[in-house]
């Protein structure tokens, strides 16, 4: 994985602040020293939970969006690892692996700049490249018999994951996905529209669920083509917020019921979340305290075999707000799912 870089103990120093009286996160966690031996290494440790981030952001440009959710990663580790290690949330059972660094892409396609075609086909292309190695490491993580949690990039990234923890369990799996939007677009190239699509086609994942979809933004099309799929289901936000046919608590047993028959993973787009600063802000959107219990009630399930945080793109200005969010969202999944 010649583009990944790990995390090792030696960079607490820059990025830990130490408190007398205190210990942080960052303090008791475990890191690998070798990056040849992943899956020897995480199989050995007495650990749940393996965190990794993606930095990326081909993923939404190849699919018309905005640049951005490469800085997920940078404002995350550094509020994770200053969290308190209390009597609340210990990190001994987690391992902070390190990061994918695709950042310089984009760079990789500057000679087709004035053929915006020719660019979108080329970073198309160049996506499944990232969709190996997420693919490849998310398989050595789930074999080993842990858990990934994985932050950053667009949602292009669900389909290694769902592929990764698909081939280790040996089976489909299936998916919950929180967010606005279904990311089901034909397969016409990767990008961060279609990573469930591709998944579908490919036999990778089996049943699917969009918890908070939004009516206006979500073609006719995709509509026809997800309602004749028996293994998708949906709810709207309006369905749940607007005109709140159906209560949240229901919603969330609908989506679980329809998910936890075998293992899931489990996907949180920040689009959904209103205010964040993400590829696709929304002025109407879940609150945090929302998107918050959700993942508490959802991780709780013995059978979620990873989880993702995706689509934030915070800038300099918001990176703390950011980074205490998806902070906010690893910890509550821990919590409910315990060690």
């Amino acid at each position: 994985m010649e583009r990944f870089n790990l995390l090792k103990e030696s960079d607490l120093e820059a990025l830990v602040v130490q408190r007398r009286n205190e210990i942080k996160f960052g303090e008791q966690l475990h890191f690998l020293t070798d990056s040849h031996s992943i899956y020897e290494e995480i199989k050995s440790l007495d650990v749940s939970y393996v965190i990794f981030g993606i930095k990326e952001d081909l993923g939404v440009l190849a699919h018309y969006g905005n640049a951005g959710t490469s800085r997920a990663w940078d404002a995350t580790i550094k509020v994770l690892l200053n969290i308190q290690n209390n009597a609340f949330l210990k990190s001994e059972k987690t391992l902070i692996l390190g990061h994918f660094d695709f950042s310089d892409y984009p760079n990789k396609l500057e000679k087709w700049h004035d053929n915006p075609k020719k660019w979108i086909k080329k970073a198309r292309k160049l996506i499944c490249e990232i969709d190996k190695q997420v693919t490849y490491l998310t398989q050595l993580i789930v074999s080993a018999g842990k858990i990934p949690i994985v932050v950053g990039g667009g949602q292009n990234n669900a389909y290694g994951l769902i592929k990764g923890t698909a081939l280790a369990k040996k089976s489909p799996i299936n998916s919950i996905n929180f967010d606005a939007h279904p990311d089901f677009r034909p397969e016409e190239g990767r990008h961060s529209g279609n990573g469930f699509s591709y998944a579908y086609a490919e036999g990778f994942l089996k049943n699917y669920f969009v918890f908070g979809l939004h009516e206006n933004y979500t073609s006719d099309i995709i509509l026809r083509t997800i309602k004749k799929i028996k293994a998708i289901k949906y709810i709207t936000f309006e369905e749940l917020r607007i005109r709140k046919e159906i209560a949240y608590k229901k919603a969330i047993e609908l989506a679980i019921e329809h998910v936890n028959n075998t293992y899931f993973g489990l996907e949180m787009d920040c689009d959904a979340i209103q205010g964040i600063p993400s590829n696709n802000k929304t002025p109407s959107g879940f609150t945090i305290l929302k998107a918050r219990n959700f993942i508490h009630q959802i991780g709780q399930e013995s059978n979620v075999a990873y989880f993702h945080i995706c689509e934030a793109a915070p800038d300099d200005n918001d990176s703390q707000d950011v980074g205490k969010l998806i902070s906010f969202l690893i910890t509550d999944f821990i919590k409910a799912h315990g060690n």
